[in-house]
């Protein structure tokens, strides 16, 4: 049996479309329909931004304290539904169980928890001799969030906008509406103001370009592919009002010659695999040493050999289906590519698995010998395909590094950390990890270039939901 809600979250209450238009959601393991949910529209735009232009005047005038405190009880409620939500994300985007509760889901607390103690610290009013810097809530927030890692991308903007004093529409993924429903349960069971935070599910198009360009709404934070936030950003353009985006990579992953090269190599295939490839800051793009690309092909190729591709239901599975058809078609596809193109496949490719011929499941697939003009090293796969590239001097990797338009993560692996450190400077990239270290939830988090602008997470994510005002002409505090 499937699940059924058709309803959305405006103005502190569950209400029907203005226009309702069933959505079946599709479970990616089995391609059965898993929810029937509604499709929104610009009717429903306008009920929602208007519950938060009318609540905007009262929530913005709270205190850091009172804030803390709500993120606090939504913390406590959050908690309480953890095993749901994980079923959820599971259910809907296809995460093995065991990802889904112990890395997926997990991103909701761990958010709330790190911007609770940014709130602690984080300082609203300064002085500057007789000017007073004021730091304001931007006011109505449109968050518009993507399928591969709902509750992070969600907790990411909801949480700094609470945190900041804004009030906000959230439009979630269509595909992966099902944990979006929870977290709204659990904003109103924490007893978020009325009109502070609204839900409406939808597509770009009816939805996600209506709350872009309406003229009530002050700040756009999208999260998904570069080709949708280009087109945000115009919908976005007319009214002046400010555009964060978190886009597409294509990160390089530079294991230099004095590096562990096994566990560089099998880290970085681990990291490729997980949730099954479909993360923006996945390491896909390998440069070792060309001596040693034999002994790179053989560590990734056994470490692709190892996953358990199956039933996200199964603790024994640790990879699961990409989310879709259409996504299912675009990585076989590019898989077809990069063979054709000349790569040398060393394992997996565009086949289903074996003993898998229902869901849309994918071979995790690992390309060698590959160059950076192919198409399968220039454009996000956003499934388990590892490429590995070549390269004679360290220069020649820095070079191959960089020539790529995204810029969202790089990473270094050397066991001389001075030495990592200095190439990874030289990697434009917003975030760069080395010898697979791992930030918190209050390291920042965003691209250079076309992977994006603006930072989430922690303090940088909290300013981005920020306006300065200047009062000149007062006594210094």
């Amino acid at each position: 049996m499937s699940y059924d809600n058709r309803k959305f979250y405006i103005d502190g209450q569950w209400v029907d479309p203005v226009a309702p238009q069933a959505f079946e959601v599709i479970n990616p393991a089995t391609e059965e329909v898993a929810a029937v949910i509604s499709m929104g529209g610009a009717a429903d735009v306008e009920r929602a931004v208007a519950a938060a232009r009318r609540a905007f005047d009262s929530y913005s005038r709270t205190t850091p304290i009172e804030r803390a405190a709500l993120l606090g009880r939504v913390l406590e409620v959050f908690n309480r539904r953890h095993e749901a939500i994980a079923q959820a994300i599971s259910t809907e985007m296809g995460a093995p169980i065991t990802l889904a509760r112990n890395s997926q889901a997990p991103c909701g607390p761990g958010t709330i928890s790190g911007m609770i103690e940014v709130l602690r610290d984080f300082r609203f009013e300064e002085s500057q001799g007789r000017t007073r810097l004021v730091q304001e809530p931007v006011g109505v927030c449109a968050l518009i969030t993507p399928w591969n890692w709902p509750i992070n991308q969600i907790a990411a903007k909801v949480v700094p906008a609470l945190a900041a004093g804004c009030t906000m529409v959230l439009k979630p993924s269509e595909f992966a509406p099902l944990s979006a429903l929870l977290w709204a349960e659990v904003m109103h069971e924490a007893g978020v103001p009325a009109g502070v935070f609204n839900m409406i599910i939808g597509d770009g198009l009816n939805v996600g370009a209506p709350l872009a360009a309406h003229p009530e709404v002050d700040m756009v934070s999208f999260t998904g592919s570069t080709r949708a936030g280009s087109a945000v950003a115009r919908s976005a353009a007319d009214t002046v009002k400010r555009v964060h985006q978190e886009l597409g990579g294509k990160s390089p992953n530079i294991v230099l010659e004095d590096a562990d090269f096994e566990r560089a190599v099998a880290k970085g295939m681990a990291h490729v695999m997980r949730n099954t490839g479909q993360s923006c800051n996945a390491p896909t793009r390998m440069l070792v040493p060309a001596a040693r690309l034999a002994e790179a092909e053989a560590i990734a190729a056994r470490v692709a050999a190892g996953a358990v591709v199956g039933d996200p239901r199964s603790e024994r599975t640790t990879m699961g289906p990409v989310v879709s058809k259409v996504q299912f078609g675009r990585v076989r596809a590019l898989i077809e590519a990069g063979i054709a193109e000349g790569a040398k496949l060393v394992a997996g490719g565009s086949d289903r698995p074996a003993g898998l011929d229902r869901g849309y499941f994918v071979q995790p697939t690992v390309f060698s010998n590959v160059n950076n003009q192919m198409r399968i090293a220039r454009e996000e796969i956003f499934g388990p395909v590892l490429c590995i590239l070549p390269y004679t001097t360290e220069e020649e990797a820095i070079r191959i590094a960089n020539d790529t338009p995204y810029g969202l993560a790089g990473y270094v692996w050397s066991q001389d950390m001075a030495h990592a450190q200095r190439v990874g400077r030289r990697i434009r990239a917003g975030q760069i990890s080395i010898n697979g270290a791992a930030g918190d939830y209050k390291t920042p988090f965003g691209g250079f270039k076309m992977s994006g602008n603006g930072r989430e997470f922690g303090e940088y994510g909290l300013r981005d939901f920020l306006e300065v005002k200047a009062v000149i002409g007062v006594d210094a505090a």
